[in-house]
């Protein structure tokens, strides 16, 4: 049977049996870029919280409300513009998405007043809500089954080059006026440049297949799978093997939202409504918290935000570490082992009073939280039906997001009241409910195509033989 007459319904299996070519790393690169902007902004609050609280005479609320602003918009952007996806296309929020947050970035950037800020910042955190899981998502469906671990690990690594750039540029810019306006709008001047740029790069994307599909609309399915077949074999210079005879075709099912409470999605639904808000006191709050734990340490703020650049390497760091891992090994298991270490390197981190230890601790944290990062990123994508898969991944992740704008609130409590170790405690108790719960009812998933996403077995799906 020839590669290009498969019925439209074998989308599935037509794509999982590619080889990765330049077409896979085009689109990898440009999810990437788009992400390296999302973590920029994302990261930024923290810098902009140490840099005004100075400069603007911030209290704690106002420093906290900065601090949680993108968060609170978060929150909605995360169920409302992930059920659009569902119902409206992965490609076409991608877009609003990046020129949402952009826009609404660039107007932050001349904002005259703390308040002013924060709602612009808030309002910019609607659009950012959704993207991250909305990379998963397409990732997820566009990538071979053997390969989509890593190639989003590639798209992380990319984006998560934004750390250390947000504390550089943190340091650079810091001073209270540089070029024609101060500093710290410059930051938010870059970041919104970058993305807009990135917009016009990401034109040229496709929509998922395996969403046209589920939506029934086979012939839009069946013309772009069509293309990205005839593009990887041209790239790769010969025949595609064939899609493999037992091999899922296509959604078994249709699959209403209700169904993440019912059968053999409840237990993953329930995993993901404890992990998320939890996971985040000790990933963001980390990364988010970075510069004030050093202000608490005796660091100036310049000296701080050096220091942040440095534990900020980490992000791309052990982003790029997990090329190594996240597909040699059961991604559940990489979960709850790098959360446990990273919880660990905390402690020492809220303890240590020598530069030295300080800076390797917090780089240690960085590069095993990224770790972490980019397997479950992979791991909570390959959890529901293609139907249902953004607003089931969407609806957790704003529970995060719920934490993390109420986090800072809490955590400046902590660190005025019993310094960086309150807070590494706080953060440890609930990483230890997150392993807990990922171990209980996690399942495995490595080396699965997603449309097994249903079956509950832990016998891995042989991985596809590479032409």
């Amino acid at each position: 049977m020839s590669a290009y007459a498969v019925p439209p319904t074998e989308v599935a299996a037509r794509l999982d049996r590619l080889p990765v070519s330049r077409w896979h790393l085009k689109v990898t690169a440009l999810i990437g870029i788009a992400t390296f902007f999302d973590i920029y902004e994302l990261l930024m609050s923290g810098v902009l919280g140490s840099v005004l609280s100075e400069e603007w005479d911030l209290g704690r609320t106002a420093k906290a409300l900065l601090i949680g602003a993108p968060y609170y918009g978060m929150v909605l952007g995360a169920i409302g513009l992930g059920a659009i996806a569902d119902r409206y296309g992965r490609r076409r929020m991608l877009m609003v998405n990046l020129a949402g947050y952009a826009l609404l970035s660039l107007a932050a950037a001349f904002a005259t007043d703390v308040s002013t800020l924060i709602v612009l910042r808030m309002a910019a955190g609607i659009f950012m809500g959704a993207e991250l899981p909305l990379v998963d998502t397409y990732m997820s469906e566009l990538m071979p089954r053997a390969s989509r671990g890593r190639l989003t690990a590639i798209a992380y690594t990319i984006g998560f080059c934004g750390a250390p750039v947000t504390g550089l540029l943190g340091g650079l810019l810091v001073a209270k006026t540089h070029v024609l306006i101060d500093g710290w709008r410059w930051l938010l001047i870059f970041g919104a440049a970058g993305a807009l740029t990135t917009w016009i790069l990401r034109l040229g994307l496709p929509e998922s297949p395996r969403w046209l599909a589920a939506q029934g609309r086979h012939a839009e399915a069946e013309s772009i799978t069509r293309d990205i077949e005839q593009t990887v074999q041209r790239q790769h210079g010969k025949p595609l093997p064939e899609p493999e005879a037992d091999a899922p075709r296509g959604p078994q099912r249709p699959v209403a939202l209700r169904d993440m409470f019912r059968g053999t999605l409840r237990n993953r639904t329930i995993m993901l409504w404890i992990f998320h808000p939890l996971q985040t006191l000790g990933y963001y709050g980390f990364a988010s918290l970075v510069p004030l734990i050093l202000v608490s340490k005796g660091f100036s703020v310049t000296e701080s935000l050096w220091y942040t650049t440095l534990v900020y390497l980490g992000y791309p760091a052990g982003s790029a570490l997990s090329l190594l891992v996240v597909e040699r090994f059961e991604r559940k298991y990489l979960i709850i082992t790098t959360l446990a270490t990273a919880t660990l390197l905390g402690f020492v981190f809220g303890t240590a009073t020598t530069p030295w230890l300080i800076a390797t601790s917090g780089v240690g944290i960085s590069l095993v939280n990224n770790v972490f990062s980019n397997s479950y990123h992979v791991y909570q994508a390959e959890l529901f039906p293609t139907s249902i898969r953004s607003r089931a991944i969407g609806i957790p992740y704003s529970l995060s997001r719920v934490t993390s704008a109420l986090l800072p609130f809490g955590a400046l409590a902590l660190l005025d009241n019993f310094g960086a170790l309150g807070i590494f405690t706080g953060s440890g108790i609930a990483m230890a409910v997150v392993c807990i719960t990922v171990a209980t009812l996690g399942p495995k998933t490595t080396g699965r195509s997603l449309e097994n996403v249903e079956d509950t077995t832990d016998t891995p799906v042989p991985a596809p033989v590479k032409a």
